[in-house]
């Protein structure tokens, strides 16, 4: 066939099989995953299952057995394929814990419940949608591996959410196979944005010590809870520091600030470019009528793309030296990453979605992260499309089943158009 018809055939399969499609989504959901504790080996099962039945060659990679990954991939046999690219597609298993405290409409956080046009649950949207686009694009594209070039590449990981350790950094450090040319993913980002970059996370911890006393001696001790408070709030002078975007992407950033907002929530695009600081957690003190001789606290800081971590570790060792009884550690660090925005599976991607759906989605910079950085870091463009991020992490966490199948159609269409392209 041409390759319009193999277009044309990757969206009747899709078609046909939209309730095989909704049942493995909804399955995948059902297969509880959360991390921490991290156990994602019901998932897997349920992703083998499906490759085994369609008689899909694929690796478990585990280098803690109960963070299994799953990676496939093939050669194009197209007459002139081992002159072609080589594209990964990659999606994260384990999700986002289920709290007691949460209200869930359909069953519970694991139910997978399909209901009002919408199949719901933890990690619908965070990433199970995105995986299964990616499954599927690979299961779909080989079939049709008579018309590709080049070579395409599936990894299904585990521990996305403690920053990859054993998922996807484990591969990238250890499995230069899967690196390719180009990443395609599927994390929550809105039909209508295709994130090119994202911040970068700087996690301090802050331990604040004093004498402490009698909580009526106020004049004897210095309050640790206190003083944690001033520090708390001098931190914000973080979110002053002058922070230009790099390259072209300054001008993308400002053009496209209205869509960012749809995407993330308003207010969105005022931030992306700025330091912001989250003070996660908070300890100290043990009676009320005690005045504390420690807390300590958390800080998640988030690097816009172009800024040098020593440019904010300056401004926090300057801060922290106005409080003597304070000290701080690093507990992680990811820079913030991004790829040239005018890149051919841009291109590819808002094409494909402007025929599918009559509007191109505008390439933007995510607030959160996502394995893609970890490819970015290598100099191989990374790009994710996904679905809203709809209740993510909290409940009732649920994706459009519409939405779920625009975004298995556009990865499958894009995947085809990057590995066919002249």
């Amino acid at each position: 066939m041409d390759r319009s018809e193999a277009r044309r055939q990757l969206l009747d399969w899709i078609e046909a099989d939209e309730a095989k499609l909704i049942e493995f989504f909804s399955g995948f959901v059902r297969a509880k995953s959360p991390n921490p504790p991290g156990d994602t080996r019901e998932a897997v099962a349920h992703i083998r299952a499906l490759l085994d039945g369609e008689g899909l060659d694929y690796r478990i990679i585990d280098p803690h057995p109960e963070y299994p990954n799953v990676v496939a991939a093939f050669d194009g046999e197209a007459a002139n394929a081992e002159g072609g690219r080589h594209l990964v597609l990659n999606g994260h298993i384990d999700v986002f814990p289920a709290g007691e405290h949460e209200t869930w409409s359909h069953g519970g956080p694991w139910s997978g419940a399909v209901a009002d046009g919408k199949v719901w649950g933890r990690g619908a949207a965070d990433m199970k949608c995105g995986t299964t686009a990616s499954i599927f694009t690979y299961l779909y594209l080989h079939r049709l591996r008579a018309q590709l070039k080049g070579r395409l590449t599936l990894t299904a990981v585990s521990d996305e959410e403690t920053f990859g350790p054993y998922g996807a950094r484990y591969l990238m450090e250890h499995h230069p196979e899967v690196h390719g040319d180009c990443l395609l993913n599927g994390e929550p980002s809105s039909p209508y944005t295709i994130r090119f970059g994202e911040k970068g996370p700087l996690w301090l911890r802050f331990t604040v010590k004093t004498k402490g006393a009698h909580g009526a001696y106020t004049h004897l001790t210095e309050s640790a809870t206190k003083l944690a408070a001033k520090l708390i709030g001098d931190l914000e002078e973080l979110t002053e520091l002058d922070t230009p975007a790099p390259g072209n992407v300054g001008p993308v950033l400002e053009r496209n600030a209205a869509v960012t907002d749809k995407a993330q929530g308003a207010g969105a695009a005022e931030i992306v470019q700025k330091v912001t600081v989250n003070i996660g957690t908070i300890e100290g003190g043990m009676k009320v009528n005690m005045i504390p001789s420690e807390c300590s606290f958390e800080a998640d800081i988030r690097f816009p793309i172009g800024l040098e971590k020593q440019r904010v570790l300056d401004k926090v060792i300057e801060i922290a030296d106005r409080y003597p009884e304070a000290s701080f550690e690093e507990t992680n660090f990811s820079p913030p990453s991004w790829c040239d925005p005018d890149n051919d599976m841009m291109h590819i991607l808002r094409a494909n979605v402007k025929a599918l759906k009559g509007y191109e989605p505008e390439p933007i910079v995510s607030l959160g992260g996502t394995d893609a950085r970890l490819w970015r870091y290598r100099g191989i463009p990374g790009l994710v499309y996904g679905p809203f991020p709809r209740n993510m992490g909290t409940g009732d966490e649920h994706v459009e089943v519409e939405e779920f199948l625009h975004i298995v159609r556009t990865h499958a269409l894009s995947a085809f158009d990057y590995l066919t392209a002249e």
